[in-house]
């Protein structure tokens, strides 16, 4: 436990000062927050840096393509209720960031850390974690990310035989053969609405087969684990089978899943599951995401979708028609410069809402809804698609870069 002794070398404390120093100075020249090249440099300064800031914490890894910023700020309210939390908040998810956050939390008793994907073996190795949330593996950023069987398969092989607690959500066949490799896996019911990627058995390349909720393969007998914790409507089944009510200010199904992964998490160091939750309803916003900001004389919504699977969840919470929605599509470096995952969207869910289109790649996006048969407007900038809505509510869904460009814009 952090506390007990100082587990940092003068080497490190130098490495740390100089990190913070160069995270204030990138703040102050107004680039962000400054986590990822303060991070960088000290962990030039000292290569071992995270595994020594992580030595006194128990850490908890939180890793998927979907959903992992929302449950690692759940988690972290959470353990709350147990001691002194840091976390990478803000969602800088790679070494150099997660360096830049732990540093900054010396009293800490937990760290609870979201991970890249790609990132989670080196990141494990480096702070043997006590505990790893595994929530779901979909198609990202196409063209720098390895197909998702890679992934799953980076997973399984850099969580062999890990000494942590595994939770992994049983539905999805990718996280399921990526988990199997530990001696220790907790399976939770947390539900996968999209499942385009996951037709072909991760084990064998076989069929997969879908009955209900259920999923197999007819090859080689790979199959749903019996999950002990389960997504139920609006509870969270405990593996006593204890109902627990889910109250959150965080809108949709996706984050009931992310609740019910959270709440596992949170019994594995001794927080039940009635505190767990109630903590969790604190959460109203999560990196701007699902903030309601006023811009014009107009309500928006900001919602971030960055991927097939994480539109079909974001189209599934907004307002009925006739509520207006503004997408935005970049491609840029953070996004995948790779925009044919717009094809796999089903844009035929925005019938009856009058669309507006911006962002560097709207002409792509125009084309995607062309094709579905949606009316649309293409803008040239956030003021002239607001201008076209009536007064009330927006919903303005944007991916990763598309999304900071409107919250500068609208100042959150």
């Amino acid at each position: 436990m952090a506390g007990n002794s100082d587990p940092l070398t003068p080497r490190a404390k130098i490495a740390v000062t100089a990190g913070k120093a160069v995270a204030a100075a990138s703040r102050a020249a107004g680039r962000g927050s400054g986590s990822v090249i303060g991070g960088r440099v000290a962990l030039k300064l000292d290569p071992d840096l995270l595994a020594r800031l992580a030595q006194n914490l128990d850490v908890v890894l939180v890793s998927a393509t979907n959903g992992k910023t929302t449950t690692t700020r759940l988690i972290a309210e959470a353990l709350g209720a147990a001691g002194p939390v840091v976390s990478n908040a803000l969602g800088a998810n790679m070494p150099a960031g997660i360096t830049s956050a732990l540093a900054g939390g010396s009293e800490a008793r937990y760290g609870v850390i979201e991970v890249d994907e790609k990132y989670l073996a080196g990141v494990a190795r480096d702070t043997d974690p006590k505990c790893i949330a595994l929530l779901n593996l979909s198609r990202d950023q196409l063209d720098r990310a390895a197909e998702t069987r890679m992934l799953a398969e980076n997973w399984r092989e850099g969580l062999a035989g890990s000494k942590a607690v595994i939770i992994a959500n049983a539905d999805d066949p990718l996280v399921v053969w990526a988990a199997s490799s530990s001696p220790n896996v907790i399976w939770v019911a947390a539900g996968q609405m999209w499942k385009d990627d996951a037709w072909s058995c991760p084990a064998c390349g076989g069929v997969m087969q879908r009955p209900g909720d259920d999923w197999f393969c007819g090859e080689c007998g790979f199959r749903r684990p019996t999950p002990s914790w389960a997504l139920s409507g609006d509870h969270v089944l405990d593996p006593h089978g204890s109902a627990w009510p889910i109250h959150l200010q965080l809108p949709g199904r996706a984050n009931k899943a992310n609740a019910a992964s959270s709440a596992a998490v949170a019994a594995v160091f001794g927080v039940p599951p009635q505190v767990a939750l109630e903590r969790m309803y604190q959460v109203q916003a999560v990196a701007g995401r699902y903030d309601v900001v006023q811009f014009q004389e107009r309500d928006l919504r900001l919602l971030l979708a960055k991927n097939p699977a994480g539109w079909l969840e974001t189209f599934s919470l907004i307002d009925p028609p006739p509520t207006p929605v503004i997408l935005s599509v970049n491609a840029r470096g953070a996004d995948g410069t790779d925009t044919s995952w717009l094809w796999d969207v089903d844009y035929t869910r925005l019938t009856g809402h009058p669309i507006c289109v911006l962002g560097d790649r709207k002409l792509d996006l125009a084309v995607r809804l062309e094709v579905a048969n949606q009316h649309f407007q293409v803008c040239e900038n956030l003021e002239q698609a607001v201008q076209m809505c009536p007064p009330g509510r927006i919903e303005v869904i944007a991916n990763y870069t598309a999304f900071q460009d409107l919250r500068r814009r609208v100042g959150n």
